[in-house]
């Protein structure tokens, strides 16, 4: 039985006599895939589709409860089926925070703004244990990605022993930059792609989604995913403007951000270089070892990312160079970022 009629069958089953109506939400980078479930009466639901064999619900459904505890606008379990990988959620809306700043810019102050306490209230909910730990091998095994899927699979190059020394000290310069920082609860992929519009009577309530993958590791990981973003990029000044908010209401708040914004600002960069040279790499297993060729399109972005932060230190200057010799590869290919 196909994935997709099985998803029928169980609606019925699940709801007999409602003529539910089935229509795809979204979809992500995983094997994930999301359905609203519509009423005659018009309200809805959302049904998670997570085949057993490739997903675990189980995360998801442990972080949703952590969000519920913290107060924070996500999506509650309404049902589960762990047999059959479905879940029944409540509905966010059909507005993100992606769709609605691409379709009006102007909007992003007012639209961001409120982001940066969700994102403090969900920092200051962390309690230990809790979570996996970011730790140095799970940030190790993401930076890995880079060379084996970017590198070697999308660009097709053996890079040299010495480029590969060069990596190795690189990685540990950044793994440690990021075990050296305070500890909370890391949503892992927090960017507008991952927030939802949720208006309430009082006030827009930022709503919280696709966060099974949580952990608890550096403090500035969910702040650089927010404003060096896969699918949207921001100038320095507005980006500045807004990190320098987030931090003093960070400090405000209690939470355990540097003292000195310059240091702030220096492990923001370096969490966010981790972060990029990851998504290089993830962007290309995706094409070429999942058939989800969409996400390569970004692939210059994050390379201008990485190239930038790189540019700025003296003990990355050495991967500032091997940077610029790959990405003198991807405009052969037509991926250089314009």
């Amino acid at each position: 039985m196909s994935r997709d009629q099985l998803v029928t069958d169980w609606v019925a089953e699940r709801f007999p006599n409602q003529s539910v109506q089935i229509t795809p939400a979204s979809a992500d980078a995983s094997f994930r895939r999301y359905f609203r479930l519509t009423w005659p009466d018009g309200s809805t639901r959302i049904l998670m589709d997570a085949p057993p064999e490739k997903e675990d619900c189980k995360p998801f459904i442990h972080v949703a409860g952590l969000l519920a505890k913290a107060d924070l606008a996500a999506p509650r379990i309404l049902d589960k089926d762990f047999d059959k990988g479905f879940l029944v959620l409540t509905d966010l809306g059909r507005i993100g925070y992606l769709d609605a700043l691409n379709a009006d810019l102007s909007m992003a102050d007012l639209l961001i703004r409120p982001v940066l306490d969700v994102l403090i209230k969900w920092q200051l909910s962390t309690t230990a244990a809790t979570l996996p730990p970011y730790d140095g091998t799970l940030l190790r095994r993401e930076l890995d990605l880079f060379p084996e899927w970017f590198v070697g699979r999308h660009l097709g190059i053996e890079l040299a022993d010495e480029d590969r020394i060069m990596l190795d000290r690189t990685f540990k310069f950044l793994i440690n930059s990021a075990l050296g920082q305070p500890k909370v609860f890391v949503h892992r992929d927090f960017m507008p792609r991952n927030l939802m519009v949720v208006e309430s009577a009082e006030r827009l309530t930022p709503g919280i989604i696709d966060f099974q993958d949580a952990v608890m590791g550096p403090i500035t990981y969910d702040v650089v995913s927010l404003f060096r973003d896969a699918f949207i990029s921001w100038d320095e000044e507005q980006e500045i403007d807004w990190v320098v908010r987030y931090w003093e209401k960070a400090r405000a708040a209690g939470l355990p951000v540097r003292e000195d914004f310059g240091a702030f600002w220096r492990e923001y960069e370096l969490m966010g270089l981790q972060r990029h040279l990851k998504v290089l790499g993830i962007f290309c297993r995706l094409k070429y070892r999942d058939g989800k060729d969409k996400y390569s399109v970004d692939l210059p972005r994050f390379m201008n990312y990485a190239k930038k932060t790189a540019s700025r230190y003296l003990q990355l200057k050495p991967l500032l160079n091997l940077l610029d010799r790959l990405d003198g590869q991807t405009d052969q290919i037509g991926y250089r970022y314009k």
